[in-house]
């Protein structure tokens, strides 16, 4: 989807803004009936955070799918129940955005740095990769979707450091101009008053 439909879109949606704990929060309900939320820090209103709230195959609501931010938080297993437990050991990835960047974490990677590969795939994924074959991710980038761009391998980078690889994607001057016009839009949204309405992004 190119830019200039996706801020269609955005533009077409219903939107409620509400200003608490020093962010602005944004609940979208889009024409097609799916619902997402993002916060930005109100002194430099960088995202940090986007979910979708996610449907099953008969329409129940299932939760919110985090794509921007910190995963949610999983309910513990119920050992006696299920007598298996994901290990608190095993990688995982979380995606962060700066005003320049985009950002993914992964951690509970303890390889050297000098194992790791990280390139750009002709589907537009990122694939992470380790030479000892101890690792393997795809990596979707939403973000670049929306504007109709596959990710540039020159603009990738990544640092390895506690156990952390950190990736690093510098953002094309197409999604820095579609994100100013995001904010642009709401500007001219009058946040809602604490209380008034209750915004779905906890």
């Amino acid at each position: 989807m190119a830019a200039e439909q996706w801020m269609e879109v955005i533009k077409d949606a219903k939107k409620t803004v509400l200003v608490q704990d020093g962010k602005k929060k944004v609940h979208y309900l889009l024409e097609d009936g799916r619902e997402m939320v993002e916060e930005y820090l109100l002194d430099t209103m960088v995202l940090t955070k986007r979910a979708w709230k996610e449907k099953g195959k008969l329409g129940q609501d299932i939760g919110w799918s985090v794509e921007v931010g910190d995963p949610e938080l999983k309910q513990p297993d119920n050992l006696e129940i299920s007598g298996i437990r994901e290990s608190s050991n095993a990688p995982f990835i979380t995606r962060r955005n700066t005003k320049t960047a985009l950002e993914w974490r992964i951690r509970n990677l303890p390889y050297p740095e000098n194992v790791y590969s990280v390139t750009t795939e002709d589907d537009g994924a990122i694939v992470v990769r380790t030479s000892n074959k101890k690792y393997f991710k795809r990596i979707r980038v939403p973000d670049l979707e929306r504007v109709g761009l596959k990710p540039d391998q020159g603009r990738l980078s990544f640092t390895h450091k506690y156990n952390t690889l950190v990736i690093t994607y510098k953002k094309p001057p197409v999604l820095l101009d579609f994100e100013k016009k995001v904010l642009d839009e709401l500007s001219k949204l009058k946040p809602m008053k604490e209380g008034d309405v209750q915004c779905p992004t906890n």
